[in-house]
């Protein structure tokens, strides 16, 4: 058994049957990272010598017969939560300094559950872009083409993942940070439904780590197998003790299914707001294979869709709409009067996002009650469907972009350039309602990269999309381990990005003028 590509899963199977110990798995995954991780750059702050300490603990446990769910199964941290005596920085060169006194509480349940915490992996600056680098901690390199990026903002962890540097990691995602880097990088991913999992402690530095209710914003697993997501996720799903968790507990229904044949599963391939390249919708449409040889009811369409256009600009407002909380007077003026000038016809989704950053509150609360009517089609599309099978992203991993001129920035679909964040779409249509959303390798492009698609799920039945894509796991491939290739050109970071964020009194962050920011009132964003 390869200990480190081995499932948290198996892993904790052989601790339980004494064929290894915890300090065996542990300092073979330390020995990886120290070996391979030159060239991926995915763990930013190590933390060896406590993970260490942690794994022995965990042995002793065991001798004298406890067990706890991740008890001694090495793991990692995304960069952005507090952990006691280790940097919190979000990549922004300002807070390079900054250690929180007490660990966020997705991290206390992980070492409650006997979790061996390896060290932090690495993210945008910010959480702001759909690739991680910052001028602190550098680049991290897509493990199956250097040139590419890993996605972001949870890049790191995926890239983690793939090379076998810990069985476990957490991550967080607002506009696909979980989904996007799994995609990336062929591994798994869950987007919990909103509000499944408590979020205190990923706050942006030096925020304090206040129990906030997210308006888009999750934490969530990361895994190399669907069942290691079920693992993680029951360890991390539940209220903050601090407030709802005072009253009550979470307790997830059943799947809706166990058998693949039992299924009614809605495919979509085509968004009106930005094309599908070729390559993601050859893996859309290997899942879709997959399902009807399995016996599950497929289908292309259905009338209870809420509508997608829609669907796609109301999720920019919602993004946007916040990104203007701490800038400075002047700099609000200036967006105010670059969305006057914006002529009415213009309805795209680069003028939404301008419009939304310049919202009244009256546009917000128009905007929110225009979401739950788009959450009440969905519950009308689950009454017919059980998961909705789609795109993460129009492609997979592109080559690094480092110009500091987000808007600027463009993405490739199929030979055509198309605005880099109008991407984001496909992750929206699950965040936007607050529906749970499980990232699965779908196979290989032409060139030998990792797709990836989403399963969208009713919400708060997140073990729905979970038990579909354990599934689909042995029917089309499941995770693959790249060959990590020596260091070469493509693999050297691009020039490190200026920095985009003000800094407020407050703590909390705001992008430039003109560049969207995820990063506000203690919520994180990213790709």
């Amino acid at each position: 058994m390869d200990l480190n590509l081995s499932s948290a899963e198996k892993l904790s199977a052989a601790l339980r049957a004494g064929e290894v110990t915890s300090v065996e798995v542990t300092d073979e995954a330390i020995a990886r990272i120290e070996r391979d991780d030159k060239v991926i750059n995915a763990i930013c702050v190590p933390d060896f010598d406590r993970a260490r300490a942690a794994a022995h603990r965990a042995d002793r446990a065991r001798a004298r017969g406890q067990d706890r769910p991740l008890l001694g199964i090495p793991v990692t941290v995304k960069e952005s939560y507090n952990m006691a005596g280790l940097p919190t920085t979000w990549g922004m060169p300002q807070h390079r300094n900054y250690v929180p006194a007490e660990d966020a509480v997705q991290v206390s349940r992980l070492e409650a559950a006997g979790a061996v915490v390896l060290g932090k992996t690495n993210v945008p600056l910010g959480l702001q872009d759909i690739q991680s680098f910052n001028e602190i901690y550098g680049t991290t390199n897509n493990p199956w083409d250097h040139g590419r990026t890993a996605g972001g903002s949870s890049g790191g962890s995926a890239a983690a993942l793939a090379c076998g540097f810990g069985a476990l990691s957490i991550g967080s995602d607002m506009a696909g940070s979980l989904r996007t880097p799994a995609h990336f990088c062929g591994v798994y991913a869950h987007k919990p439904t909103i509000g499944l999992a408590a979020t205190r402690g990923m706050v942006t530095p030096p925020a304090p780590a206040l129990p906030t209710d997210l308006d888009l914003a999750v934490v969530g697993p990361m895994a190399r197998t669907p069942r290691d997501l079920t693992l993680l996720l029951d360890v991390m799903a539940g209220p903050d003790p601090l407030t709802h968790g005072v009253a009550y507990d979470s307790s997830l229904p059943p799947t809706r299914h166990e058998r693949l044949g039992d299924f009614r599963v809605l495919i979509l391939d085509e968004h009106p707001l930005i094309p599908t390249g070729s390559a993601v919708r050859e893996g859309v449409n290997r899942v879709a294979d997959a399902l009807a040889d399995g016996g599950a009811r497929v289908e292309r369409h259905s009338p209870l869709l809420p509508d997608m256009a829609e669907a796609g600009t109301l999720f920019m407002q919602l993004l946007f709409s916040g990104s203007i909380a701490y800038f400075p007077v002047d700099e609000y003026e200036q967006l105010r009067s670059r969305a006057g000038e914006l002529s009415a016809d213009d309805q795209s989704l680069g003028a939404a996002q301008l419009r939304a950053m310049v919202f009244s509150h009256r546009d917000w609360l128009a905007a929110y009650n225009r979401r739950e009517l788009h959450r009440h089609g969905w519950r009308q599309l689950f009454a017919e469907f059980d998961a909705v099978v789609c795109p993460i992203t129009p492609t997979p991993a592109f080559p690094h972009d480092h110009d500091p001129d987000l808007l600027g920035r463009r993405i490739d679909i199929d030979g055509v350039e198309y605005p880099y964040f109008d991407q984001l779409v496909w992750a929206g249509l699950a965040t936007m309602p607050g529906l749970p959303a499980t990232a699965i390798p779908a196979g290989r492009s032409p060139e030998g990269l990792p797709v990836g698609v989403q399963l969208i799920g009713p919400m708060f039945e997140d073990r729905t999309p979970l038990r579909l894509a354990e599934l689909l796991e042995p029917k089309i491939g499941g995770f693959q381990a790249p060959v990590v290739r020596a260091p070469d050109q493509a693999s050297a970071s691009p020039s490190a990005p200026r920095p985009l964020l003000h800094q407020s009194p407050a703590g909390q962050s705001s992008a430039d003028s003109g560049m969207p920011t995820q990063v506000r009132d203690g919520c994180h964003g990213g790709g």
